[in-house]
């Protein structure tokens, strides 16, 4: 008689239990073993079935789970550690329950609907050697995802596991255990955040082409004059990051998330992408598109309508008509544009001319393309200001600015950027906020709008509406790394108005911003002695260097 096959598959396993069960059951076993139901019923079973894990069986404190992908079962043992911890900041220590999780992937036996053999064997270790609140990975799944995501690893060295025969390499993963950031409440209007699309083409090169993805349809979104709309800066903080997007609405105060997948392989684009409703966690909408990448710009107007029509369902034709923009008609210049974007956005000398390289490239194959022309004018304003003062690059900001404003009249970001060099390279505050008017027409929700505004605002005296401009944006992009700008305005105004404790203050957030030195900010505008004098003693007398 033939013998029975035996059925064998490879998996990640992810074994957990509560560290310190006895203990806490002594002191109180009722309420522990109620809180422990409620976190499974609340927030581990749920985690586990989004990420796509099957549990195999659940002990007293303990659960074994099986998934088919090692990112899936991180990204589950993070988002569930990251809970845990939230939840657990407000109760006593002695009362916290607080899971060991361990992840293995290995061969496994599966025999009705149980699984057994080496690979549950190490997982079973690996949650052994975890502290508690913490995540610990075997060497065969820290390589499953080395690389995929980005995690803060440390290496635990080879170990000796209990009735295993070889010994073992050990992870251990650190991550931010409760947010530090504060709970924003909900606009007077519908909100949403764009999360950085996840790259799946497999090649890090294509990274920028994601993000891009995100910086279109967040552009597009913030067209739409009743929908407020998290700027790209602020939702870029959780990129390759496993996030609750339950937490991310109390982050940055929205109603709705936007996330999703970008793959692109030779010339076709597959993008996914899924609206939910921060409030409850539930899905709004989902879609997925496949198309041809010369059909690119068209596939990102098709996402941002889907997205807005999920929204409000009865939303006018003429208003989804703005959501529409008119781009670059060579793809080439577009991707060169994209790949420059980063470097722009240090605002430092090197990476600036870094990126004028890309810019230069793509303004010969389109001369007309107005943010072309709005990078390559903070580029040159911010090799003036930090590159040695020279009179030919604060004209070349000042040249790239006023092209940016006539071929840009549709793109808030162009109008935007010159307009801040304009008012200060070029000290023509009526024409800055001609430009800064025209970028709200096209993008009311353009945060960096009103962060680079009231800096104008602010160098012009009018130190109110600096102040409240820096505030709006600071709204608009709570985390945006352009924030420093704002409090360049609130220092200003401040002083403008004798609120010199507010101005220090303000100040001192300022100086803990390491690309924007205030002494180079003064050095870069129209300061008058009577302003720079007080100033300066104010800096002083706070401890900062002016």
């Amino acid at each position: 008689m033939a013998e029975a096959r035996v059925e064998r598959r490879l998996a990640a396993i992810l074994a957990a239990d509560v560290a310190g069960y006895s203990r806490l059951m002594g002191v109180d076993e009722e309420g522990t073993l109620a809180a422990l139901k409620a976190y499974r019923r609340e927030l581990i079973d749920p985690k586990i079935g989004e990420h796509r894990g099957r549990i195999v069986k659940t002990t007293g404190d303990g659960a074994l789970v099986e998934f088919a992908s090692a990112v899936d079962a991180i990204r589950c043992a993070l988002e569930i550690q990251r809970a845990m911890a939230e939840r657990n900041a407000a109760i006593p220590e002695d009362r916290r329950i607080e899971f060991r999780i361990g992840i293995n992937v290995g061969d496994i036996i599966i025999d009705d609907g149980d699984i057994y053999g080496d690979g549950v064997n190490i997982a079973a270790r690996m949650e052994a050697l975890a502290s508690p609140g913490a995540i610990c990975l075997s060497d065969n799944a820290y390589q499953q995802i080395k690389g995929k995501l980005a995690l803060d690893v440390s290496d635990m060295g080879e170990q000796r596991l209990k009735n295993i025969a070889q010994p073992v390499r050990v992870y251990g993963v650190r991550y931010e255990t409760v947010s530090a950031r504060p709970v924003l409440a909900l606009p007077d209007m519908p909100s949403i955040a764009v999360l950085p699309f996840q790259n799946m083409s497999g090649d890090p090169e294509q990274e920028y082409f994601a993000d891009g993805m995100v910086e279109d349809i967040t552009t597009g979104l913030s067209r739409i004059k009743w929908l407020f709309v998290i700027s790209r800066n602020s939702t870029f903080t959780y990129k390759g990051r496993a996030v609750d997007v339950k937490q991310v609405g109390r982050e940055l105060g929205v109603r709705y998330v936007l996330e999703g997948s970008v793959r692109k392989a030779a010339d076709r684009v597959r993008i996914t992408g899924q609206l939910i409703d921060t409030a409850t966690g539930a899905h709004v909408w989902a879609e997925r598109y496949d198309r041809k990448s010369d059909d690119i710009f068209a596939l990102q107007d098709e996402i941002t309508l889907s997205v807005v029509g999920a929204i409000e369902p009865s939303l006018r034709f003429a208003e989804v008509e703005r959501v529409k923009r008119k781009r670059s008609d060579s793809l080439d210049a577009y991707d060169l544009v994209l790949q420059a974007q980063p470097d722009v956005y240090t605002r430092m000398p090197e990476q600036s001319k870094k990126a004028l390289v890309l810019l230069d490239r793509a303004l010969a194959l389109d001369p007309t393309y107005a943010l072309a022309h709005g990078f390559a004018a903070e580029c040159h304003h911010s090799i003036f200001l930090r590159g040695g003062m020279r009179e030919e690059d604060r004209t070349a900001s000042i040249r790239h600015a006023q092209a940016a404003i006539a071929h840009g009249q549709d793109d808030a970001l162009a109008l935007t950027l010159a307009g801040f060099v304009i008012g200060l390279d070029g000290h023509d505050h009526a024409a800055a906020f001609a430009a800064f008017e025209a970028a709200l027409a096209v993008s009311p929700s353009s945060a960096l709008t009103y962060i680079l505004g009231s800096v104008v605002l602010a160098v012009g005296g009018e130190a109110e509406r600096a102040i409240e401009w820096g505030e709006r944006g600071l709204r608009l992009s709570p985390f945006d790394p352009w924030r420093s700008a704002a409090f360049v305005a609130a220092t200003l105004g401040n002083f403008h108005r004798a609120r010199y404790e507010e101005a220090a203050a303000a100040a001192r957030v300022l100086e803990l911003q390491p690309a924007f030195r205030y002494s180079r900010f003064l050095a870069g505008v129209d300061c008058t002695p009577a302003l720079a004098a007080p100033l300066g003693e104010a800096l002083r007398a706070a401890g900062l260097p002016e």
